[in-house]
């Protein structure tokens, strides 16, 4: 991928350096009732968790190496192109759209939506709406999934990416509503489609990084090799022997490329 002096976006937040304990400080029932009346007071409570959330982390002696830096600069500016391709296409439908932070960790981390470990693998967390991961996970594409090449990295933010697109655009409020109306088995087809769709808004994604010329020989194939090997069911299987989603063959960029928000499982 041809991304040398490109821009870098600008939100991104260094966590390396910090290591989270699990559960909130003060923990449990009074965690929830603090959070409970600052909602119905009409305050915000992501402010309260924020704050939380950062008196349960503790500072580390971590030193990031010179190829580290290097990913964590590719990263920020692989975010910078999904902000301005979606930013355009949100704008064609006169939407807004709402940029999403990446958070760099190392090991583990508390989010909005819970307390995580680098063995679940890169994720989005709806409950903050932010995107999260480890870089050490880009020797795990290479090594053990044997998903090398910047461009696999790309496509997995890329995918990411695309659930915060389908956050924005209440897609997956609507899939979750499903939750308490469904057999397990019937709403595990519909998670199965919210991560082809994820698959799909990374294939818009990848298509206009196509068309901008930032795309090398090759660099497909990474991204497909990243869509069949890295498949969120493959990573957190292998964390907690959970599987959800298969690769989808819509996640090629020649397939499709208006960002719209068609049921790309089945291939229309």
């Amino acid at each position: 991928m041809r991304w040398q002096n490109r821009r870098v976006s600008s939100n991104v937040e260094d966590r390396r350096h910090l290591s989270a304990r699990q559960g909130l400080v003060g923990g449990g029932i009074g965690t929830i009732i603090l959070v409970l009346a600052m909602y119905l007071l009409g305050g915000n409570p992501s402010q309260l968790l924020n704050h939380l959330e950062l008196g349960n982390s503790a500072d580390t002696s971590y030193v990031a190496t010179p190829e580290e830096e290097e990913l964590a600069r590719f990263v920020s500016v692989v975010l910078a192109e999904t902000e301005d391709v979606w930013t355009g296409l949100f704008r064609k439908q006169g939407l807004t759209y709402e940029y999403p932070t990446l958070v760099l960790y190392s090991g583990s981390v508390q989010t909005g939506s819970g307390y995580a470990s680098s063995a679940t693998g890169p994720f989005y967390s709806p409950g903050d709406r932010k995107l999260y991961i480890d870089l050490s996970f880009h020797q795990e594409l290479q090594r053990r999934f044997r998903a090398p090449g910047d461009f696999a990295m790309a496509y997995v933010i890329a995918h990411e990416v695309g659930h915060h697109v389908q956050t924005l655009l209440g897609i997956s409020d609507k899939v979750m509503s499903l939750r308490n109306r469904l057999s397990e088995a019937d709403f595990n087809k519909y998670l199965v489609r919210l991560e082809l769709q994820a698959d799909y808004f990374a294939g818009v994604w990848a298509h206009h990084a196509n068309r901008m010329n930032l795309l090398e020989e090759g660099d497909l194939d990474e991204a497909l090799a990243a869509a069949s090997a890295v498949g969120d069911d493959r990573i957190q299987k292998a964390a907690r022997g959970t599987p959800c989603r298969t690769a989808s063959p819509t996640a090629h960029p020649s397939r499709g490329s208006d960002g719209s928000t068609r049921d790309s499982s089945r291939g229309t």
